[in-house]
């Protein structure tokens, strides 16, 4: 019971923080998204480093052949495009547009279920993949384009998650190998693109640059322990916790327009999410009725 409770708490607060990012990255102007991104890759390899440092967890090393290697580079590309595209959002006055994204996400991921393991999909995970692509027209029509951000943020974080998976490795782990990919670039582009903030801004704003690091790799690793305390019911719950709070934060602290017709769209898109969530519990209970249920004894022939 201990453990349950620290794993959901360690999973409220990884969400909570994950959701309070609208509020941090745009205490990093007059920094571009570019610069923040770039910062946000070198200090995170350092932060993440230092815990494993701290944890002196270094075995994993001897377990990482070549095709993890290559997974892990293909997810930093992928999490580099995610991450860049939450920044400029958030710094461009789309926090609610990115919270949208991260309420898709797990359409997304339902969807990549059947393109990549050929899951079959229950009549209710049909339904609310269709009310949310009646969503997305709805919203594409009041936003005069398709919301290209939300769409980006929900495929690019859907996509790095499946590949994740395939590359089985831990998420402090990941996070090294990925920052480490990610690194160099990243460094080439603090030393040397033009109009760069990192000096000249005073002890404040290197400060928080630096700490990009530290707020990126701390959720992750409340995260870690909440997924291997919770279950993953538990887990899919907690994950809606992040974009309400983004959301609430472009609404009511970044004061972002919202007509009738965008909160059509989002009405539409809880909708969904309320199908998916009841239909994933339902399947779960019956998963857990089925197994039990006592296996029926043979009869005496």
């Amino acid at each position: 019971m201990a453990d349950t409770r620290r794993g959901i708490l360690s999973g409220i607060a990884a969400y909570t923080m994950w959701g309070l990012f609208p509020l941090y990255w745009p205490l990093l102007k007059p920094a571009g998204a570019l610069e923040i991104l770039a910062h946000r890759m070198i200090w995170s390899l350092v932060a993440v480093v230092v815990i494993l440092a701290v944890r002196r967890h270094w075995t994993w090393l001897r377990t990482m052949g070549l095709r993890r290697i290559l997974l892990l580079a293909l997810a930093a590309l992928i999490i580099t495009v995610n991450w860049g595209t939450y920044i400029y959002a958030v710094n461009s006055g789309h926090t609610i547009e990115a919270a949208l994204g991260y309420f898709i996400n797990p359409l997304v991921s339902v969807l990549l279920g059947v393109l990549v393991f050929r899951e079959r999909l229950r009549t209710w995970q049909w339904a609310a993949i269709g009310v949310s692509v009646v969503a997305v027209g709805v919203l594409a029509a009041d936003y005069g384009r398709l919301p290209w951000i939300a769409l980006l943020l929900a495929g690019s974080f859907g996509t790095y998650g499946l590949v994740k998976k395939f590359a089985a490795t831990g998420s402090a782990e990941s996070l090294t190998i990925e920052t480490a990919v990610l690194f160099v670039p990243a460094l080439a582009y603090t030393l040397l693109a033009p109009h760069q903030t990192f000096t000249g801004h005073g002890a404040g704003h290197v400060t928080l640059l630096v700490g990009a690091g530290v707020v990126t790799a701390i959720p992750l690793m409340l995260f870690n322990t909440a997924a291997t305390r919770v279950p993953l019911t538990v887990i899919g719950m907690l994950q809606y916790l992040a974009p309400v709070i983004q959301f609430l934060i472009g609404l009511l602290v970044q004061h972002e327009a919202m007509p009738a017709s965008r909160w059509v769209g989002f009405l539409l898109v809880w909708a969904a999410l309320a199908m998916l969530t009841a239909d994933g519990l339902r399947a779960a209970r019956s998963k857990r009725r089925a197994a039990l249920r006592p296996e029926p004894v043979p009869e005496a022939v």
